[in-house]
């Protein structure tokens, strides 16, 4: 098998993102579970911490990218028609695009004030 494979690419990129999104959900769950609840000035000061804000601009960006590969990868195995499968990528792309700028707006926002 080639490293050029299509398969295997996306195989790989949907476990490097499984280990970076299983990773973040753990440190993030045991932080809260340590910290407690926080109010709405609490998480915004998180947030406003650039590496937490990093942190999770990754985290939604490979959410996004995994959702992406795998989405794919079922249309590719069961949608049999060429024009039907790129019309529904068409639109998936453009609305993880339109979630992943927004996520990234709110994410910078938070920093910018």
């Amino acid at each position: 098998m080639s490293l050029h494979a299509q398969g295997l690419r996306a195989w790989l990129w949907q476990r490097l993102t499984s280990i970076y999104i299983a990773l973040f959900v753990i440190v993030a769950g045991v932080a809260y579970l340590l910290g407690g609840p926080l109010d709405y000035e609490q998480w915004r000061s998180l947030l406003a911490y650039l590496p937490v804000n990093i942190a999770t601009a990754l985290f939604v960006m490979a959410v996004l990218f995994h959702a992406g590969v795998g989405v794919r990868d079922i249309l590719v195995d069961y949608i049999h028609s060429l024009v039907l499968r790129f019309a529904i990528l068409v639109i998936l792309l453009l609305m993880f695009l339109v979630l992943g700028i927004w996520s990234m707006w709110i994410l910078i926002s938070v920093v910018a004030v």
